[in-house]
């Protein structure tokens, strides 16, 4: 209430217009549900609206969260759910739909329009599940993704022969584990931003995706942005925004 009281004297004083303090108390809009804020007003600051990141959240509260923001947003976008998690939403939703594969579990709209082409590449098949994190994300807020899946560095042949797809993407997400080479391949080869997304594949001295991790942000590469390890999510967001951007300066 301070703030506001704040921003609503700057108003009365003439040193702030009512457009910005519009623009301020938007900003800090969020729905108070005793164990969650929900920002309501993220969409209007940034794009894209919030997230559930689902993974170890109790049943009341899940439902709960997925149901007022189906309310305020008209669709959901959930990562890393169960499929008993599922069930629960889907009892509530029927449209609610659950790739047991990326683990995402989201309400939207089927018919949503697909703008621009990122393309999201994997090493190989283990790499997938995140891969699919990453597609699904970016192609819920509304960034087509073109899946060019195996085209690891044991076979470069088979990279190779999808080039042609892959320098016409706005950028590309390259998941890769083991160790992690993919990306500055590709960084090598295109002239959009790379987006490396190590993943946990690998055996013991791959340390759960750390010495993928290493060697994309040690890449000689340039061009090239590293999320966290099996982080499709924050590929998928980032690839959005960047075909967004690509978008609008076409535009302009």
């Amino acid at each position: 209430m301070n703030r506001v009281k704040e921003i609503l004297e700057q108003v009365k004083a003439g040193v702030l217009s009512v457009e910005r303090a519009q623009e301020l108390l938007d900003m800090g809009r969020y729905e108070e549900m005793g164990y969650a804020k929900l920002d309501t007003s993220r969409r209007e600051r940034t794009g894209f609206a919030e997230v559930v990141f689902c993974s170890g959240k109790s049943d009341e509260h899940l439902k709960a969260i997925y149901e007022r923001l189906y309310q305020k947003e008209g669709e959901v976008f959930g990562t890393r759910a169960s499929r008993e998690q599922y069930e629960l939403i889907r009892r509530i939703f029927a449209q609610a739909s659950y790739d047991p594969v990326s683990r995402i579990l989201k309400i939207q709209d089927r018919n949503k329009k697909l703008t621009g082409n990122v393309a999201v590449c994997t090493a190989g098949t283990a790499d997938i599940p995140v891969a699919e994190e990453a597609a699904q994300t970016a192609e819920f807020f509304g960034t087509y993704a073109e899946r060019i899946y195996d085209i690891g560095v044991s076979g470069i042949h088979r990279l190779l022969n999808r080039m042609d797809v892959i320098q016409k993407a706005n950028c590309v997400v390259a998941v890769a584990g083991m160790e992690g080479a993919l990306a500055s391949v590709i960084g090598g080869l295109v002239s959009r931003p790379v987006i490396a997304v190590p993943t946990s594949v690998g055996y013991g001295a791959n340390f759960h995706g750390l010495s993928a991790l290493l060697t994309m942000i040690n890449s000689c590469a340039n061009g090239i942005a590293v999320v966290n390890i099996d982080n499709g999510y924050g590929a998928g967001y980032l690839a959005a925004q960047m075909n967004r951007l690509a978008a609008e300066g076409r535009e302009g």
